[in-house]
């Protein structure tokens, strides 16, 4: 499982012209998963990236978490996150895991950050063609793989 974890001011997610998710301060997360991924290790994840200290404390430090400032998470599921662009000039995506394998974890993955951010969660459509817009805030990203 890997996650791409960005501070954000705002962010959105819309497809087909429908809003989706939208959030105010706090956590844009892609999140792909490959072979081997498990509804534990979402759940680990999920409490990691609540968890995550990178929102700054009163001295200017990255000392809080979204859950310690009240922030938002907006989560979307992005494959191509495993994409291996190592070779030629396109990418191979069989690292991904396939759709059946995908939903049910992203949504072991959203219902593990829902329980410990109440209300505090949006998120996009699983294969659906998106368009996320961000306000970066800092900017501050980390990737995470487990």
């Amino acid at each position: 499982m890997r996650v791409v974890v960005q501070r954000v001011r705002e962010a959105s997610v819309t497809a087909d012209g429908e809003a989706l998710g939208a959030i105010g301060p706090g956590l844009l997360v892609l999140v792909g998963f490959t072979a081997g991924d498990d509804a534990d290790r979402a759940r680990w994840m999920a409490d990691k990236v609540v968890r995550l200290r990178i929102f700054n404390d009163a001295a200017g430090r990255m000392n809080r978490s979204v859950l310690d400032v009240s922030g938002e998470v907006l989560a979307v599921s992005q494959f191509t996150l495993y994409g291996d662009a190592t070779k030629g000039r396109r990418p191979s995506f069989i690292r991904a895991a396939r759709p059946e394998a995908a939903v049910p974890l992203y949504e072991s993955f959203l219902a593990a950050l829902r329980d410990l951010l109440p209300g505090a969660v949006q998120s996009g459509r699983f294969g659906a063609a998106m368009e996320v817009a961000l306000v970066n805030d800092g900017p501050v990203t980390l990737v995470i793989e487990r």
